[in-house]
């Protein structure tokens, strides 16, 4: 994607990067605070699974357009382990960590579109966009 950043997540400052380029892309495109902590939230809550199920991985952030609308793409992706079931993945308490199992569901609540791709031993690829409000 042009004018894309790219943020490696190995650590957990990195995520505190990450969610601080997502606000500050937001806030450029026009977004108000309270969709710039949406969009940060977000990226918070897929850079923490990288951490968690992969170790290491990576947070793409970029301008995105569809038709008339503009606003914010996120793609996290790491070369894990994947994951076996998605469908069961998004659903709100399913945890293999022990954690609450809000991540990706919420991350999914938080952003107007949200698509996972993943497969066991080829690594995960979540795409999260928020568009400006009209």
């Amino acid at each position: 994607m042009p004018g894309e950043i790219l943020i490696p997540i190995e650590r957990e400052e990195d995520i505190v990067e990450a969610r601080q380029k997502g606000r500050e892309l937001g806030a450029s495109l026009g977004f108000g605070s309270t969709e710039q902590t949406l969009v940060a939230t977000a990226i918070s809550e897929v850079a923490r699974n990288i951490l968690v199920y992969a170790t290491r991985g990576e947070i793409v952030l970029a301008e995105g357009e569809d038709g008339e609308r503009r606003g914010v793409v996120v793609v996290a992706r790491d070369h894990g382990p994947g994951i076996r079931d998605v469908a069961l993945a998004m659903q709100d308490g399913y945890s293999t960590s022990g954690s609450l199992g809000l991540g990706l569901p919420g991350a999914r609540r938080l952003m107007d579109e949200l698509v996972l791709e993943s497969a066991p031993g080829r690594g995960t690829t979540v795409t999260m966009k928020k568009w400006i409000p009209s």
